[in-house]
């Protein structure tokens, strides 16, 4: 009897410890991952993350050379390329190096799509790295620097080149499918709406073009290049140009919606969350302005050129500025929420699992925010694990009484 007494408590606790650690796992949810530039391919900039609320220094790497690449979170690991000629990946939750590969000065983001990663290079090459080992898959040379970021959709790489070409690439062996040459170097990435690719380039010009055969639909005319990249929500293109403007495109047929002039250049992408549009300009200042009429809601002076792209999530907008930091501010009225400082930044935030990465002309790849999302459910493992000792411990003792009082003989 006192055996199976000994028995019946070890399952009650093993029982009651499994819920704890279902409790813990439930509250940990599956990561919200920012795979590529923008955070995807309509590159609206926001994160399904919890903000990040402190900027605590969780941890830094650095390999001695200029980040202008922006991170791609994805699966625990977070990628980004250096100007020393490498891409690295890196755990997200501590910073330890998990591979390098070399190619070529990187300033393009990687996307990571099906443990492929996807990044241009400043050699001429558009790459596919194995996202698990650094190995080497393909690489497909353009005539130009590829500085643009790429967008992969639907088994199709999209990206443009200082050739002056916007290329659409087989994402499984890197086999061309098409290209459309534009009248100057594409920076601008590529985003991809609706079998659209929308993308700025350096003739002036945003281009909409068939994501299936690259036949243009339609392009719209600015007055400076168009290096930052085209965020597409609700039937609307908004993109910055060097004529200091943002602009709202109508997706179909790129007549303006309207315009928003700030105080330099607009080479910092948008982002579009809650019909605001949020983005940076090189006379120092983010913006936040209306979606729908381009009606300015708040600015936020940073003190340095904002080449950086803004990140929302859950109510806060992360930025990096040449002021030498990384801002949060309040996405309703622009109150500084917290910054740290960094050297100049013009790297774009990802947000993942309450964390904010981004790179710096430091050097240095920066996680800032509160514990990684594994150690934040610690109080949910502490209370299930008391919870299972007082149910344990309840359980025994009933049985222990119903022990005592059993009938002699029994």
């Amino acid at each position: 009897m006192k055996s199976a007494l000994l028995f019946a408590f070890i399952v009650v606790l093993f029982l009651s410890t499994f819920s704890a650690f279902a409790i813990r796992v439930n509250a940990q949810g599956s990561p919200a991952n920012w795979p590529m530039f923008r955070a995807g391919p309509s590159h609206n900039g926001a994160s399904t993350s919890h903000p990040t609320l402190t900027s605590a220094l969780l941890w830094n790497y650095n390999p001695g050379a200029q980040f202008y690449s922006s991170p791609a979170v994805f699966n625990n690991i977070v990628y980004i390329g250096s100007l020393n000629g490498n891409i690295y990946a890196l755990n997200d939750a501590d910073g330890k190096y998990v591979w390098s590969s070399t190619a070529g000065s990187v300033s393009s983001s990687p996307a990571v799509v099906n443990g492929v990663v996807y990044f241009g290079s400043e050699d001429g090459n558009v790459y596919a790295f194995d996202a698990f080992n650094g190995g080497t898959f393909w690489n497909y040379t353009t005539g130009g620097a590829v500085d643009s970021s790429p967008s992969v959709v639907n088994g199709v790489v999209y990206v443009g080149s200082e050739d002056n070409n916007v290329y659409a690439l087989n994402a499984t062996d890197g086999d061309k499918l098409w290209n459309y040459t534009t009248g100057g170097a594409v920076d601008s990435s590529p985003a991809v709406v609706n079998n659209a690719v929308y993308v700025g380039s350096d003739d002036d010009n945003v281009y909409a073009l068939n994501a299936t055969g690259g036949i243009k639909l339609w392009n719209y005319t600015t007055g400076g290049f168009v290096k930052s990249s085209p965020a597409v929500t609700s039937g609307a293109v908004y993109v910055g140009s060097d004529d200091c403007n943002v602009y709202a495109l109508n997706a179909s047929d790129g007549i303006q919606l309207w315009n928003y002039t700030t105080g330099f250049s607009v080479r910092s992408s948008p982002a579009v969350v809650n019909n605001t549009v949020y983005v940076g300009s090189e006379d120092g200042s983010i913006y936040a302005v209306n979606a729908t009429d381009g009606i300015k809601l708040w600015s936020y002076s940073t003190g340095g050129p904002v080449d950086s792209s803004p990140a929302v999530s859950n109510g806060v907008t992360y930025v990096g500025s040449e002021s030498g930091n990384v801002y949060a501010l309040n996405a309703t009225d622009g109150t500084k929420l917290w910054s740290y400082s960094t050297g100049a930044v013009d790297s774009s935030p990802a947000v993942s699992n309450g964390v904010t990465y981004v790179g710096s002309e430091d050097g240095t790849v920066y996680a800032l925010g509160d514990l990684p999302a594994s150690s934040n459910n610690l109080p949910f493992v502490i209370g299930g694990t008391a919870a299972a000792l007082v149910v344990a411990a309840a359980v025994f003792l009933k049985f222990k009484k119903r022990l005592k009082i059993k009938p002699a003989g029994s």
